[in-house]
């Protein structure tokens, strides 16, 4: 089977609406160009806020599901006929609580909401504590059955975490997304191309890294098949990255390279404990 995904690779500034005029800028653009089946957009592309900007602040500007920006990615998803995967900042439903969550969304092709996504684990690295302004989620995204294969998703810092993706390929993943904000610095780049060519190859899966671009963000989305080979990859700055899927090579590639078959998990079951 066969399919289209373009990743999207924007800036964001503070404003949603901002965002959102910008994100419908480039979906013309993509459907125009490359006639998408999927569009993947960004880990903060509903707002990217400056290092100083505090927690009051950012709840501020959070959005529940039913908010303008939502409601404005679910009419470009209905123009365009395109299933789409995006970044917000959700409220959280505790009024005393200051943070807001680091949500995903993914709409079909008829703007309606298939699932929503909170990360669990949060970016408590490199110097910076995403747990102080964002609330981590409880549960994984649970892979979605769509007319492109099955498809499952964790957010940015989780590639860090093989646990993460291999329950999306437990679940069944064929293709995974990665919608990231992945910072500049020292050794990221390598740490990145590393991390998300590695949960591709060991869970045999197609896995599309979808980054923010901006002062602090590196770009370099990155879409890796389940051999580990690069089908597509971008450099800084803003662009459209178009990714061509054919899922008949998932079930090649498991035939020479059987890793998720041949494990033992009798060998392995405490490590959670550990």
């Amino acid at each position: 089977m066969e399919s289209t995904f373009v990743m999207v690779q924007m800036e964001s500034v503070e404003d949603p609406m901002k965002n959102l005029k910008k994100a419908a800028e480039w979906t013309e653009k993509a459907v125009k160009k490359f006639h998408p089946d999927f569009l993947v957009f960004p880990e903060t592309v509903m707002a990217e806020f400056q290092k100083d900007t505090s927690r009051e602040e950012r709840r501020a500007a959070a959005q529940p599901l039913d908010g303008s920006f939502v409601r404005g990615m679910q009419e470009l998803s209905r123009t365009f006929g395109v299933w789409m995967v995006f970044g917000m900042q959700e409220t959280v439903e505790d009024p005393g609580d200051a943070r807001s969550y680091n949500t995903t969304v993914m709409l079909n092709d008829r703007g309606s909401i298939v699932q929503v996504y909170r990360k669990t684990h949060m970016y408590d690295a490199f110097g910076y504590e995403e747990s102080a302004e964002l609330k981590p989620g409880d549960r994984f995204f649970e892979p979605v059955s769509t007319p492109f294969g099955t498809i499952g998703l964790f957010v940015c810092y989780e590639v860090r975490f093989p646990e993460v993706a291999r329950h999306q390929r437990a679940k069944g993943a064929e293709i995974i997304l990665m919608p990231t904000a992945w910072v500049k610095g020292d050794m990221k780049s390598l740490h990145f191309r590393t991390l998300v060519t590695a949960r591709a190859i060991e869970n045999t899966v197609f896995l599309l890294a979808c980054d923010q671009y901006s002062r602090i963000r590196m770009g370099e989305s990155l879409a890796v098949d389940p051999m580990g080979v690069t089908l597509a990859s971008a450099g800084e700055g803003e662009q459209l990255i178009p990714v061509y899927i054919d899922t008949d090579r998932i079930a090649s590639v498991r035939r020479k390279l059987p890793s998720y078959e041949d494990r033992r998990p009798e060998l392995y079951r405490d490590l959670c404990d550990a």
